[in-house]
């Protein structure tokens, strides 16, 4: 049995009349025309179009614009307005949060933190609308709202890093700054100064293993339908119909290789459920510490997963803490 081809980008590209889609209610929101794009067909549906924006969509658009056009300004502003040191030291820009001095006030002085206030709401404004926009747009289409719903997962993630958490430490202070390596920082010091290690953090835990988890599956369910294109694996109804089809002969593979296999429907199942609880445990790992536990590497020890003698830790969380305070 030899195979035909091996498709990794070797989708055909067939060229018809654009597929403008279904009539829905609200038609004048809905784009007219639709093309076709020879790159875009390698990576996915080679038509581009009809696009439903409507009220939500450029509400969401210009909002983002908005909030983006303000980190930007100020990152150019961080290097006099220089268009080459803009480029060259963009990994090392930020829009920081509110000083700790200013606590939870709601409007802090614009150079000491206030810039990162207009912005931050500006972009959290255009996050929410453009989740508004899905769940009408699945709505609309007849749809489960799977999607709005994995969409709210990664939204409460970053409620927790920007408002939540800081809302409830009493400082704004505590949220996330705008910027590349700045991002980067907050996290390793967010480690270190509660506790030595967010490791010993259960729920950060199990943030890693639906992280790893979702990356498994990603890649198992992607090379199973990959490895049985050449059988028509995305031709879904003889899949469920006909035997020793591509669907049948990747169930195969599973069983004889672990002896289980998914199926067509509960592999998209696991990876949704594996995906949402990735950002669902961190938002709460990252919601407890600081609020509920000061130390986690004192509650590892209390609960028996680190050990009593922590001499071997390089690190311990009151001289982090206090480092960091003189900084």
């Amino acid at each position: 049995m030899l195979p035909e081809y091996q498709n990794i980008f070797t989708t055909v590209q067939v060229r018809t009349a654009p597929e403008m889609g279904i009539p829905i209610e609200s038609e004048m929101d809905r784009s007219k025309s639709a093309t076709f794009n020879y790159w875009i067909g390698k990576v996915g549906n080679a038509q581009l179009g009809p696009i439903y924006l409507g009220f939500l969509g450029v509400a969401s658009l210009i909002t983002f614009t908005i909030g983006f056009v303000i980190i930007g300004l100020n990152f150019w502003a961080q290097v006099d307005w220089n268009p080459v040191r803009f480029v060259l030291e963009m990994p090392w820009l930020s829009l920081d949060p509110p000083l700790p001095e200013h606590g939870i006030k709601v409007m802090p002085p614009l150079a000491e933190g206030g810039w990162w206030m207009i912005a931050g709401f500006f972009i959290t404004v255009s996050i929410i609308l453009w989740w508004f926009r899905m769940y009408r747009r699945a709505v609309e289409l007849g749809m489960g709202l799977h999607v709005p719903a994995a969409f709210a997962a990664a939204i409460w993630l970053y409620l927790v890093l920007g408002f939540i958490r800081p809302l409830a430490m009493g400082s704004w202070s505590e949220a996330v700054p705008f910027g590349i390596l700045s991002h980067l920082d907050w996290t390793n010091n967010f480690s270190l100064i509660w506790g030595g290690s967010l490791f010993w953090n259960p729920f950060h835990m199990l943030s890693i293993v639906f992280l790893y988890g979702s990356a498994l599956l990603f890649a198992m369910h992607g090379a199973t339908i990959l490895a049985t294109s050449r059988y028509g694996a995305e031709r879904e109804i003889e899949q469920i119909v006909d035997r020793g089809t591509a669907a049948e002969r990747g169930a195969l593979f599973w069983r004889w290789t672990m002896g289980f296999n998914a199926s067509m429907e509960s592999i998209h199942r696991w990876a949704w459920w594996f995906a949402m609880l990735c950002v669902l445990t961190g938002g709460i790992g990252i919601l407890l510490t600081g609020t509920v536990v000061d130390d986690w590497t004192a509650w590892g020890i209390k609960h028996g997963i680190v050990p009593e003698d922590a001499s071997w830790w390089p690190i311990t969380p009151d001289s982090t803490r206090s480092s960091w305070g003189q900084q």
